[in-house]
């Protein structure tokens, strides 16, 4: 900023806005052939390009080189994306274009890529060879949703306005396997709250002898009807979305076995469980090795079940039970079924540690081995070799909670070691990409992350079966744009009232420690996120708006993953859920004790930002306590957890007619009155996650109480805010709403 405190014209905003957050040009979604000989991954055209193409790195000469592109497929046709695809985008944080995902065969002799709700067949030996490559259009009748081959890669399943197809993956006519769909009941699609919460994103599931197919049937009867207008165009007809608000009804979801897609005409067969006790279909698994399970949830989440489906018959039986009296964790790589198909590896919870749990089991659910991990906190199942009794898992070490790696686990000798350096999630990769990416044998791998001065891993290696003695044959290019400035982060641990919170502190880079400077507070503060990441590359954003004359600060206080069972569960006791008492006590505790170790940040010229939870977060913050925080940007808040959606509201509050003291204090809309301080709040008006009520609700509210305040509705934006103009004002807005209101430098 100026003398005035006016934002000054930027490159580097500029930059950050056209590419995309730096995200547009990085590689990802990697597949390993079967061989072993390449690796195919997606990556966009150049720094400034939403649209991705296809590309393959050769492991024997460590070359990489284009393969496919969307004009290639479509000629000069523009990709049409239906309300349907673009909505489960949004529920996959996807805001590619271009080729946005493909499929690789079992066998690895054929590529599956869907473009513009139209099917192509890839053979992966024209690839391969160098030659020109040629794409067979499969035929659907219409536009596919989430198309899949089978494992034979003879077919390939997809859904088509609301039912279940499946199509020959060479030449034929597409056959309709689900029944007709009806008004407010469709076949083969996760419902939302699968896809927006659980992470289940398929509504069905091919047999690994590609004879059979599970699938879903989703009757949103019940449920209410929200309506998404477009204000700038009053003549356009608002789009319809059947919505889950908490305390109301869910989607009646049911599953279903196909007969022999040989067979004639035979009816599909009901998998049977307890419905009215388990309403949550929360994963399903029907692998090569071991049996195909379903996972189920009560609706409390505070029970779970998975069961084992009998193919023949459609009756299920338990393998495994789990109860929490706060709320069951989803993990979304189990069960894993290790190559014999006689036991396979459970997360769990329940175990013996503060955290997740490995366990072996049975095939009949009993626990057979648990895998001591001391000094970890395990966040995920990577991957499991098939040739090799390797498992690879996601961890953070115990005392460093921004700091993730993969380990290798051998499962035999219970051996743990680190497979790659201390590296980090990414944040500009689309999805996070992080870990390992491997063939079944393990002969040749991708490792990707970042480094904690962010400069990024994209290492391809080869070697023996279960990652010894493995030798780097190349790297992956990234062509995103570099930036115009090096964020110089401070990771550190700050205690406050006993406790020990991750915290990161971004300076300007002309900071001069004889001024004090207004301090940012850059939070989430809710279930599921981290702020604090080992990776500079995360922290451009900070460094820019410290850059205008501020410390950025982020923290991650109790109920935040990565530390434990007990530490993320505090929002929730006894059955009745808080959603901000706890995480706006942390934050103010552990703010002013940065403020007394560090004299350069002002104590009493405090702003907090944030998004989605984030901007929940800055508004309570604002009107609860306005003694720290003196002005507030909120973006995207939910206000009032009533109207937000079942699965993810009533994890942590439970039902609304259960804890309506709990829904009420963790309601913005109860704090209005009170609000002191200078308030932004920002939001897209197409939002259909934190629906645009939110933001109006809060708006009345604050109006018919008198308040002051500042509202900048963002026209056609979803959560997701893409539009390379939206970013560059939005970020120059709210630097210069908290210019305005806390200052500069003294």
């Amino acid at each position: 900023m100026d003398q005035a405190g006016n934002v000054q014209p930027d490159s580097f905003l500029e930059q950050f806005a056209k590419t995309n957050r730096f995200r547009l040009g990085e590689p990802g979604a990697f597949k390993v052939t079967p061989d072993g000989n390449a690796v195919l991954f997606l990556r966009s055209e150049g720094p400034e390009s939403f649209s991705q193409e296809l590309w393959m790195f050769d492991a024997a000469t460590g070359k990489e080189r284009r393969v496919l592109s969307a004009a290639d497929l479509l000629g000069k046709g523009d990709e049409k994306l239906t309300a349907e695809e673009l909505a489960r985008r949004e529920r996959m944080r996807m805001s590619s274009r271009g080729i946005a995902s493909f499929q690789l065969s079992k066998d690895g002799k054929a590529l599956l890529v869907p473009l513009s709700g139209r099917l192509f067949r890839v053979l992966t030996a024209a690839i391969e060879s160098g030659g020109p490559v040629r794409a067979t259009e499969i035929s659907t009748g219409g536009s596919a949703i989430d198309p899949r081959l089978s494992p034979d890669g003879n077919h390939v399943g997809f859904v088509r306005d609301g039912e279940l197809w499946i199509s020959p993956a060479t030449v034929g006519e597409p056959r309709r396997i689900s029944p007709q769909a009806k008004e407010n009941v469709s076949y083969g699609e996760a419902e939302f709250a699968a896809q927006e919460e659980m992470k289940r994103m398929h509504g069905f599931w091919w047999s690994p002898d590609s004879r059979r197919l599970m699938y879903q049937q989703t009757d949103n009867t019940a449920l209410e009807t929200f309506y998404i207008p477009d204000p700038a165009d009053p003549a356009k007809a608002p789009q319809p979305w059947k919505y889950p608000r908490a305390g109301k009804a869910n989607s009646e979801v049911l599953l279903w076995l196909s007969a022999d897609i040989g067979s004639e005409k035979k009816p599909a067969m009901a998998v049977k469980w307890d419905r009215s006790k388990f309403p949550y279909l929360a994963r399903v698994e029907w692998p090569k090795h071991g049996v195909p399970t379903i996972l189920v949830q009560n609706r409390e989440q505070t029970e779970q079940v998975l069961l084992r489906v009998d193919t023949d018959t459609g009756e299920t039986r338990p393998l495994i039970t789990e109860k929490d009296a706060a709320w069951i964790g989803l993990e979304h790589d189990i069960p894993a079924w290790l190559p014999e198909g006689k036991r396979f590896l459970w997360l769990t919870e329940q175990g013996e540690t503060d955290g997740w749990e490995l366990q072996a089991r049975g095939s009949d659910g009993t626990l057979q081995k648990k895998f001591a991990m001391p000094g970890w906190q395990i966040e995920g199942l990577n991957d499991v070799c098939d040739k090799a009794d390797v498992a690879l898992l996601t961890a953070v070490p115990a005392d460093d909670s921004a700091q993730m790696q993969v380990l290798r686990l051998d499962l035999k000798t219970g051996e743990v070691r680190p497979v790659t350096a201390p590296t980090s999630r990414s944040q500009t990769d689309e999805g996070g990409q992080f870990g390992v990416t491997t063939n079944d044998a393990m002969t040749l791998w991708v490792v990707a992350g970042r480094n904690r001065d962010g400069s990024q891993v994209l290492d391809v290696f080869k070697g023996k079966p279960g990652l010894e003695d493995g030798t780097r044959v190349g790297q992956i290019r990234s062509v995103a744009a570099t930036p115009s400035i090096v964020p110089k982060p401070e990771w550190l641990r700050v205690q406050a009232n006993g406790r020990e919170y991750a915290a990161v502190i971004v300076r300007p880079r002309d900071f001069d420690p004889k001024k004090k400077y207004p301090v940012l507070d850059f939070v989430y503060g809710g279930p599921g996120a981290n702020q604090v990441n080992a990776n500079a590359r995360a922290y451009l954003q900070n460094q820019w708006f410290a850059d205008q004359g501020f410390i950025v600060v982020s923290i991650d206080g109790r109920g935040t993953p990565r530390r434990g069972r007990e530490w993320s569960r505090v929002l929730k006791k006894d059955g009745v859920g808080n959603f901000i008492d706890v995480p706006l006590a942390d934050q103010c505790d552990a703010i002013e004790a940065l403020c007394k170790k560090y004299p350069e940040m002002d104590r009493d010229r405090i702003g907090v930002y944030g998004w989605s939870f984030g901007g929940y977060f800055s508004s309570m913050a604002a009107m609860r306590r306005p003694d720290v925080f003196k002005a507030g940007v909120s973006g995207a808040p939910v206000t009032d957890w009533r109207d937000y959606d079942t699965h993810y509201t009533e994890r942590y509050m439970g039902l609304p007619d259960a804890n309506k003291d709990g829904y009420d204090a963790s309601d913005v809309l109860t704090y209005c009155q009170d609000l002191r301080v200078p308030l932004l709040v920002i939001q897209g008006t197409a939002d259909d996650n934190v629906y645009f009520v939110h933001s109006l609700k809060l708006a009345d509210k604050l109006f018919r109480e008198g308040k002051q305040f500042e509202f900048v509705p963002l026209a056609g934006q979803t959560h997701m805010v893409t539009k390379p103009e939206m970013v560059l004002r939005l970020n120059e807005r709210i630097a210069d709403f908290f210019g305005r209101t806390l200052g500069q430098p003294k």
